[in-house]
């Protein structure tokens, strides 16, 4: 296939989404790394990616070990100095628009890195499966702990942080490796993918389980599946359209509809 050819399909396929976004009543968005790429935030799995160096310890090791804590602690800083400062992009933008007009329900994410919010959608609209890297909380009590707080702490004494109220553990407020799904997040995004007419993946590589049947609950209930994504995705037969494109200028014009 030439160049212009491979340019004309993706330009089609943009506009086919936009159609039919546009006549749903209830969109659900389904969001992955990829959508935060081009705000700084680097994805898990491309060559390079800083997560390979400062890889999350797993929750058994970080919960036992004092020193696995000390550590995982050490990695949570140097990636926030690499992407904390990140600012929403225009996928960011154009779904909060979405929510905001009444067209899209809710945003499930896959994502910790909080732009979602940053971006106006009001906490209630978004469902975080893997928990949210902007804050901790206590093990124990559930106490939340501000980042800022902790850093001051652990850089003057290099010991992991325990919970100013209870003594507890104190962790990063995501979901690590080996640590349990969050049920009530879970039952809720279930509950929306079921109660949608589109179901909107953006930068998802859905090979992340139990979060990646979610499009398939919402294929069966009789929602649209579109996946649009940089790459193939193991989902791609099962979707009504899939849309490889820069997510950013997919969805930018987006932000202009009523």
């Amino acid at each position: 296939m030439k160049a212009h050819e491979l340019i004309h399909d993706v330009a089609d396929s943009v506009a086919e989404m936009r159609d039919m976004l546009r006549g749903a009543r209830r969109i659900v968005g389904f969001t992955g790394a990829g959508i935060s790429t081009e705000c700084g935030v680097p994805d898990f799995r491309s060559p390079g990616s800083p997560w390979l160096k400062f890889a999350p310890i797993e929750y058994g090791e970080f919960v036992s070990s004092p020193a696995a804590r000390q550590e995982a602690w050490r990695r949570k800083f140097a990636m926030d100095d690499i992407y904390g400062h990140a600012a929403p992009g225009r996928g960011h933008r154009a779904m909060a628009h979405l929510v905001g007009v009444g067209r899209m329900s809710a945003i499930v994410t896959q994502n910790i890195d909080g732009l979602h919010q940053a971006s106006g959608v009001a906490p209630s609209r978004i469902i975080e499966l893997h928990g949210n890297g902007t804050y901790a909380r206590c093990l124990e009590c559930g106490l939340r702990h501000e980042l800022a707080d902790i850093r001051t702490r652990f850089e003057a004494s290099g010991e992991p942080p325990m919970c100013v109220s209870c003594g507890g553990i104190v962790k990063s407020a995501t979901i690590s490796f080996g640590q349990a799904m969050p049920e009530r997040e879970m039952l809720r995004a279930q509950a929306v993918a079921m109660d949608c007419d589109v179901f909107l993946v953006v930068g998802s590589s859905l090979v992340v389980h139990p979060a990646a049947t979610l499009p398939l609950i919402a294929r069966q209930s009789g929602a649209r599946l579109i996946i649009l994504n940089r790459d193939p995705t193991p989902l791609d037969e099962a979707a009504s359209l899939v849309v490889n494109a820069d997510i950013g200028d997919a969805l930018e014009p987006l932000a202009q509809l009523n």
